[in-house]
This record gives structure tokens, C-alpha cells and sequence, in this order.
């Protein structure tokens, strides 16, 4: 286990957003980590405009236009919060979107493969995502480049180690804030 990370300010003030595909992990491995670092949670999916929810329970994918204004509410709720955020953010011009709101964002891009994701997406019932959109989101997804500065994790393992994993990579960011992307398969652990 990381020590504990109470006491560092730097960590605790960083807005961090996990990323990723609906299914990836992103509300679990978020929740985790804002209780971690004693941050607050933000799941962007709360802040959908009620037409974006409509539209994705319909199994029609948004448009960049769709996403500019939930975009930009995520960015400021991030900004004044200074918070661990689950959002989609697939493509790297939506992560410019929300470091607008706040430049020194780090991301935290989960990743899996699409079968892994289709199993979790066909068991969950309480959320407006369908599994039928999963495939309009591999399509999109960008990976987060090294001029980005993050972290990109399969999410094979459990959720309290990707949390440790995040919280170590933070820990030792460059002296300048700046984490570097970095592509981390994480050994998968027996449940």
C-alpha cells in the first residue's frame, strides 16, 4: 500500500479525471480515489442535459455538439470543486475542453477490451447507457498522448489497485506537476 496521502496538499488539490468507456470503471475507480485523497466526486454523467440522457437511453450516439455544453458544466464543476471526475472524455479535444476549465487536470484513461466492457455494460440496469452505444465509443476513444500528461490503466486489476497504482503515480510526478502518460498494464490479481 502507498502511504498515506492525507497530508499532501498537491495531490489533494489536482483535479484528476478518470476516463474511459462507459463500463471501464470509471465511477468505482473515481469514488475510490476521491476518498483516497479526501477530494470530492463529480460523475460527469450527472450533468448530462436531460435531452443527452433522451438521446443515449435511445441508443443514439452524441454529437461533439451534444457533448460541448455537458462538457463545459463538467469543466466548471471541476474548477470550483477541485475534484476527482469520472467523464467519458474519449477524444483528446474534449480533454482540451475540460483543461480549459482547469489546465493542470490530470487524466487518468482507463482502458479495456471491448468484450470485458460489453459483460459489465449487459449486467448494469440502473443507468441510461446502453451496451448497443459501446461500440460508438471504441470508435471514438483517443489515447491520452505523451504531451497530455497522465496515466493510462488497464483495468484487469482490481479497483483498489488501480487507486494505489494512481495514487503512487502521483506521488511522483515530475517536480513541475506534470505527470507523464505512461501505458500501464497492471498484472491481473486473483479475485
Amino acid at each position: 500500500m502507498v502511504g498515506s496521502v492525507a497530508g499532501d496538499a498537491r495531490l489533494r488539490q489536482r483535479v484528476i479525471v478518470v476516463s474511459g468507456v462507459a463500463g471501464s470503471g470509471k465511477s468505482t475507480v473515481g469514488t475510490l480515489l476521491a476518498s483516497r485523497l479526501g477530494q470530492p466526486f463529480i460523475d460527469a454523467d450527472d450533468l448530462h442535459p436531460r435531452s443527452n440522457v433522451t438521446k443515449m437511453s435511445a441508443g443514439t450516439p452524441l454529437t461533439d455538439d451534444d457533448r460541448r455544453p455537458w462538457l463545459d458544466a463538467v469543466g466548471r464543476a471541476a474548477r470550483e470543486s477541485t475534484a476527482v471526475v469520472a467523464c467519458s472524455a474519449l477524444r483528446r479535444i474534449y480533454r482540451s475542453q475540460l483543461r480549459h476549465w482547469v489546465p493542470d487536470a490530470v487524466f487518468v484513461q482507463l482502458t479495456a477490451q471491448p468484450e470485458l466492457v460489453g459483460a459489465r455494460l449487459a449486467t448494469r440496469a440502473d443507468h441510461f447507457m446502453p451496451a448497443s452505444l459501446l461500440a460508438s465509443q471504441y470508435a471514438l476513444l483517443e489515447p491520452l498522448t505523451p504531451d497530455e500528461g497522465g496515466l493510462t490503466l488497464d483495468v484487469a486489476s482490481r479497483p483498489e489497485s488501480l487507486v494505489e497504482h494512481i495514487v503512487s503515480h502521483l506521488a511522483h510526478a515530475d517536480d513541475d506537476g506534470e505527470a507523464p502518460a505512461t501505458q500501464q498494464p497492471l498484472k491481473k490479481e486473483r479475485e
